[in-house]
């Protein structure tokens, strides 16, 4: 394997736990000041962050120059509008306690993106890939059939979203977290309309008389920032197809959190899916490690 290929599978693998693990036990802990007041708390920071390790790191000239292509923003500005939807999605996710729900949308995505990347990229599909996204696939209809009464809207959104933003930032030539600075910048905006309207009637449980509500709030900024930088710039070096397989360990952490730790249902179909799931990610990481 060459080096990239390594660095790209160890970054993916670490912002993929951070949003498995860290994020849910996080964004659950302050989940009750409501899903609209955290989304807008999570877009906020994040900008704020990125300004501040912009500067730090002294990249406003590349900044300056990357806003010069017309093409760069307006495909920027689709990739932000994408995780704005993601992130909100998922949010409410936690808040209403369907992590479950989420992941399951977390289980579709990685398939999504392996199917853009054939499309898009002409990445390679074998046998043993197909086959593993055929289980998958088989993964999925079993969880529909067999534990969805109704139409898993969060998942569907979540996975579509998600995937979609993925493939745009693919066909974006950008540094990084130049890239995310932009995208959050389009949101920021929004976000403090949003902001201003809840505190203007009296909605708001983020105040300066409860500094350490406020402190913990500010945190949704690294929270964000943290694994999506890991994630998509694994994304740029080994493609989608690898970083959309390895991404799994995502939502697996969040159904064992969701189950053991926050109590929601856990059928045994659910877990029938979840170990078709994994065979089908071994088969494709081994085949990854063999080929690359």
């Amino acid at each position: 394997m060459n080096s990239n290929f390594n660095k790209g599978l160890l970054l993916t693998s670490l912002g993929s736990f951070w949003w498995g693990f860290i994020g849910v036990i996080y964004f659950e802990y302050v989940a009750f000041i409501g899903h609209i007041e955290l989304v807008v708390h999570r877009c906020l920071w994040t900008a704020v962050m990125l300004l501040i390790t912009t500067t730090f790191f002294s990249k406003w000239k590349l900044f300056l120059g990357e806003i010069r292509s017309f093409k760069k923003l307006i495909a920027l500005f689709i990739s932000g509008f994408l995780i704005f939807i993601n992130w909100s999605i998922w949010i409410y996710a936690v808040a209403s306690e369907r992590i479950i729900d989420a992941s399951f949308g977390y289980f579709i995505m990685p398939i999504i993106s392996v199917l853009l990347g054939y499309i898009f990229f002409k990445e390679n599909l074998n046998k043993k890939r197909i086959f593993s996204i055929i289980l998958v696939f088989i993964s999925i209809i079993i969880l529909i059939l067999f534990n969805l009464k109704s139409l898993p809207w969060v998942g569907l959104i979540v996975a579509l979203s998600w995937a979609f933003y993925n493939l745009v930032r693919k066909k974006i030539i950008i540094n990084t977290d130049i890239g995310l600075l932009i995208e959050s910048l389009f949101i920021f905006p929004f976000a403090l309309i949003v902001f201003y309207v809840i505190y203007k009637n009296g909605y708001n449980d983020f105040s300066l008389a409860n500094s350490r509500l406020s402190l913990l709030l500010l945190l949704a900024g690294p929270m964000t920032v943290i694994p999506l930088f890991l994630y998509v710039r694994g994304v740029e070096l080994i493609g989608l197809g690898p970083t959309g397989m390895i991404f799994y360990i995502t939502p697996t952490l969040q159904f064992i959190l969701g189950y053991f730790y926050y109590g929601e249902d856990f059928s045994l179909i659910k877990f029938a899916s979840f170990i078709i799931i994994w065979i089908a990610v071994i088969i494709y990481l081994r085949d990854l490690y063999e080929n690359n």
